[in-house]
Formats: structure tokens, sequence, C-alpha cells
């Protein structure tokens, strides 16, 4: 696997379309998220889900069936 490649849910720009999304979504329901809000969330969702992943790897790790060498 390239060591440049990481996971989609990692990508703020990703999250940033998501969050532009729901946004629109928000604003025809009556509800306003500005530009400033959403860049803090996708900074918080993807900040989350790295510390979600590295959890998981070390999690994996404990549980796993074979040693290191």
């Amino acid at each position: 696997m390239n060591a440049d490649l990481k996971p989609w849910y990692l990508s703020k720009t990703v999250w940033g379309g998501v969050l532009a999304i729901v946004a629109s979504l928000a604003n025809l329901a009556g509800l306003g998220i500005g530009s400033l809000e959403q860049a803090e969330l996708a900074d918080h969702i993807t900040a989350l889900l790295a510390a979600a992943g590295g959890i998981v790897a070390i999690a994996g790790r404990i549980v796993a069936q074979r040693k290191l060498k």
C-alpha cells in the first residue's frame, strides 16, 4: 500500500463537503451553520476519527494472535 494514501474518512476535504451538504439541508430546514463552524466541525471530526483509528490499531495489536518479531 502506498504510504501517501490515507483513508477517505480522514480527509478534511471529504468532511468539508459532507458538512456543506448538511449545512445546505439545515438552511433549508431553517437552521444556519456558517462556514467557520463547518471548518471547525471538519477539524474535530477528522481528529476524532484519527484518535479512533489509533485506538483500534492498539487494540488490534493487543488481541492479535501472533507475536511481533
